[in-house]
C-alpha cells in the first residue's frame, strides 16, 4: 500500500510544471534561502536602519551588501533568515534595498512578501535554563534562555519570505504555537524540564511556515523554518534534541497520512500536505550530515526521505577554499567542504553545511550553487572573512552563512 501511494504521490508532482517570470533562469523558478543576519541588538533598530538607506555606518553598509548578494543571485522566491520580525521593516528592504541597484547588480522587485510573528524573545515565563530564576525583563542573555526561542526581544532573528509570484496569504499556515510535547516519540528532555515548562514549551525555536506560492496555474508550498543550533546546552543537549525534532517536523509534514496525522496548525487545522502536493524545504536548518554537534544525524530526517530530492547539493568553489585557508577544525571533518553553506569558528564546529534548498521528488532540477566565491573573484568582498569592524553585525560584510539557491524547471 505504501508503494502504491508513493507511486502516485510521484506521477502527480512529476507532472508539476512552473511558469517563469519575464526576467527569470533561462526560464526556470530560482527558489533560495538565505540566514543574512539583518538582526539587530535592540527592538525597532532594523526598522530605523533600513528607513535611512543612505546613511555611511556598519549597519546600512551590510544591509547594502546582503541586498546585492540577493541581486546577484536574484531568486524568484526567497526565505530570509535573521531578519527581526517587524512588517515595515520587510517593506522598506524590499523599497529600500533590493529594488535600488546595489554596485551595478540588477534591482530586484518583490511584490509579494510574507511575515509572521517568532517565538524568539517571548517570554515563556518559567524559568527554562534551570538557573533558579525565571527571567521576565527583555535585554539580557537570561531573558533570551527562558523565552520560548532565544532572543532578546520579541521577533530578534525572525524571519520573511520574499515572491515574485502571488502569495495565497489565506492559506498559509503557520506552527509557532505547536508544543513541542505533542510530537509522538519526541526528544524533549523530560528529565531537564520541568512538568510546568513541559506543558506549555513549543517545538519551534522561530515558527514554521507553510507558504503556498501561486507559479503559473500551480501552487508550490514553501515550507520554511529556522531551527535552534544544536549547542549552547548542557549535557542534556536540550537544543541538539530540539534542533533534530524542529527537522523531524517538516519530514512529518510532507508524509500524507498517520505519519503527520498529529500536527495541528495555529488555527487549529490537522494533518501535512496532501498526497502530491509540491514542496520545496528552505531554511538554515543548523544541521550537517557529517560534522558539527547535530542530534543523531538530524538532516537525515530529510536528506533521506523518500519524498524529498536531496541528489543536488548546492555547491561552491569558496567553501574549498575557506576551509583549507582557515584550517583548524576544517582539517578534522569528514564532509566535503564544497557543499559548506556558514563559515564558522575555527576553532570548533568550523565551516559547516547548514542551510538548504529540498525539493519534492518528481520536481526536476536544473541548476543550483552556494554564494561563496573564490578570493579572486572580485565579489569574494560580499562573503569576506571574519573581521572585528563588522563585530556589530556578526563579524562578516555580510553574514557567516551563505545564499543557497536552487532552479526548478517550469
Amino acid at each position: 500500500m505504501k508503494r502504491l501511494l508513493l507511486a502516485a504521490a510521484l506521477v502527480s508532482a512529476s507532472t508539476l510544471s512552473f511558469a517563469a517570470p519575464a526576467q527569470a533562469h533561462g526560464g526556470d523558478l530560482r527558489v533560495a534561502t538565505y540566514n543574512l543576519s539583518l538582526n539587530r541588538p535592540a527592538p525597532g533598530l532594523l526598522r530605523e536602519h533600513l528607513a535611512d538607506p543612505g546613511a555611511d555606518d556598519v549597519y546600512r553598509r551590510q544591509a547594502r551588501n546582503v541586498a546585492e548578494v540577493i541581486q546577484r543571485a536574484h531568486p524568484d522566491i526567497v526565505l530570509l533568515n535573521e531578519f527581526d520580525y517587524d512588517p515595515e521593516a520587510a517593506r522598506l528592504f524590499e523599497r529600500n534595498f533590493l529594488a535600488v541597484s546595489q554596485n551595478g547588480a540588477p534591482a530586484q522587485r518583490y511584490p509579494y512578501r510574507y511575515v509572521a510573528p517568532s517565538n524568539t524573545g517571548i517570554s515563556s515565563g518559567l524559568d527554562l535554563n534551570n538557573n533558579g530564576v525565571a527571567d521576565t525583563t527583555p535585554g539580557d542573555q537570561a531573558y533570551g534562555d527562558d523565552s520560548y526561542g532565544f532572543g532578546l526581544f520579541p521577533g530578534q532573528y525572525g524571519m520573511v519570505v520574499y515572491s515574485k509570484y502571488p502569495i495565497d496569504t489565506k492559506a498559509v499556515r503557520t506552527f509557532q504555537l505547536f508544543k513541542w510535547k505533542d510530537m509522538p516519540g519526541n526528544l524533549l528532555p523530560a528529565d531537564y524540564y520541568t512538568p510546568a515548562a513541559q506543558a506549555v514549551l513549543r517545538l519551534s525555536s522561530k515558527s514554521h511556515w507553510d507558504v503556498p506560492v501561486r507559479v503559473g496555474r500551480r501552487t508550490l508550498h514553501f515550507l520554511v523554518s529556522h531551527p535552534t543550533p544544536p549547542t549552547f546546552d548542557g549535557p542534556e543537549d536540550r537544543n541538539g534534541r530540539r534542533n533534530h525534532d524542529e527537522i523531524r517536523f517538516w519530514a512529518d509534514y510532507v508524509t500524507p497520512g498517520k505519519r503527520s496525522a498529529y500536527i495541528y496548525d495555529d488555527k487549529g487545522r490537522r494533518g501535512g500536505l496532501r498526497t502530491g502536493q509540491a514542496f520545496v524545504i528552505a531554511g538554515d536548518q543548523n544541521a550537517d550530515p557529517y560534522d558539527g554537534d547535530s542530534y543523531d544525524g538530524a538532516i537525515n530526517q530529510l536528506l533521506d526521505h523518500r519524498l524529498i530530492n536531496a541528489r543536488t547539493r548546492p555547491a561552491s568553489a569558496g567553501g574549498p577554499e575557506a576551509a583549507a585557508l582557515q584550517g583548524g577544525a576544517n582539517t578534522t571533518h569528514t564532509g566535503d567542504p564544497r557543499y559548506d553553506t556558514a563559515d564558522f569558528a575555527d576553532t570548533a564546529p568550523g565551516n559547516l553545511r547548514a542551510d538548504y534548498v529540498l525539493p519534492r521528488v518528481g520536481l526536476k532540477v536544473t541548476g543550483s550553487g552556494v554564494f561563496w566565491p573564490v578570493q579572486a573573484d572580485p565579489l569574494s568582498r560580499l562573503s569576506g572573512v571574519y573581521d572585528p569592524v563588522w563585530a556589530p553585525v556578526n563579524g562578516f560584510p555580510t553574514s557567516d552563512h551563505r545564499l543557497v539557491w536552487l532552479d526548478l524547471k517550469r
